[in-house]
């Protein structure tokens, strides 16, 4: 059975798109969600982030899964169709925040063009474990831009 913390997150992000506060990304492989990530229209919602960066959309929680996934193009294409989507939505940049921890996805972002912007914050969430405990967390994060360019695609 899956964790209510799980499904919650997804309800919530479900609930956003519905709204049209984001846009859902998911990719697939052999009829199998092996990606996904979440386009946040309004930005980033630290303070420090909105300020620097007003009518900044976000790409917001990327992730492959199962693991072994890792390291063939799938975040990498999951990333580019999100610049796609914002670039259609008439968008001329895209953010992204990446954990101080995670080398490995500062590195992918860093290599598909996203810049350090020196904007640095908090990323502030809660999250149900499989006991439906509530946990509050505050990852140390940077915040990445990168311009889009050319014609939407």
């Amino acid at each position: 059975m899956p964790s209510p913390g799980r499904t919650r997150r997804h309800a919530a992000r479900f609930e956003k798109q519905q709204r049209g506060l984001s846009t859902f990304l998911v990719a697939w492989s052999d009829g199998t969600p092996v990606g996904t990530a979440q386009i946040l229209w309004r930005g980033c919602e630290a303070p420090e982030v909105r300020e620097r960066f007003p009518g900044c959309p976000e790409l917001n929680g990327l992730g492959v899964w199962p693991p072994r996934l890792r390291s063939r193009g799938i975040g990498t294409a999951v990333i580019r169709a999100a610049e796609t989507r914002a670039r259609r939505a008439g968008h001329h940049r895209i953010g992204l925040g990446v954990d101080d921890r995670n080398l490995r996805a500062a590195s992918l972002y860093l290599r598909l063009g996203y810049e350090e912007t020196g904007c640095r914050y908090l990323d502030r969430y809660h999250y149900l474990d499989d006991n439906g405990s509530r946990h509050e967390v505050a990852d140390p994060c940077r915040f990445l831009t990168k311009r889009l360019t050319g014609q939407p695609g």
